[in-house]
């Protein structure tokens, strides 16, 4: 695990990442669907003086098309380990931003957020070639079924390289 002091600047930790990214996008609703490929970007920035990211990415959805979205990731406050981010997305998340919690472990982001009925959201930002932007539906076990089982699945992954 990387060492890095609590309460760590995030836009320290994350910094290497800033940049121009493309690559491809696989998307699909439910888990038992097959993943749809489409072009996908990225763009990564540190802000706010070192202390958050933005991630501000494309992709493509099968039906409905070009689709945008934003990922603003925050610093631990001092002597803390927990990050916090406001995610909003064209397709995903919207009208209003979701707000996740999560941590920044070896260099990867991991986020979670309940929006609604104990549904989640988990969302990861990892790697730096490629790097690798995943959402994950978390079905509660109320709604599983004998087709579809409680837990996390893919509903996105972004696997982008670094522009030249």
């Amino acid at each position: 695990m990387d060492e890095h002091p609590p309460g760590t600047p995030t836009g320290m930790i994350l910094g290497r990442l800033a940049g121009a990214w493309r690559g491809t996008n696989g998307f699909r609703m439910m888990p038992m669907d097959d993943m749809q490929e489409a072009p996908a970007t990225a763009v990564v920035a540190t802000v706010a003086g070192g202390y958050d990211v933005v991630v501000t990415y494309t992709w493509n959805h099968p039906q409905y098309g070009p689709q945008d979205g934003v990922l603003l990731i925050g610093s631990p406050d001092e002597g803390q380990q927990t990050i916090t981010a406001a995610w909003g997305d064209s397709w995903h998340q919207k009208p209003s931003l979701l707000v996740l919690s999560g941590h920044l472990v070896d260099g990867r982001v991991e986020l979670t957020a309940d929006y609604g009925g104990g549904w989640l959201w988990t969302v990861g930002l990892e790697g730096d070639s490629p790097l690798v932007l995943t959402m994950h539906n978390v079905i509660p076990a109320e709604h599983a079924t004998e087709e579809i089982e409680a837990g996390p699945y893919p509903v996105m992954i972004a696997e982008l390289h670094r522009e030249p």
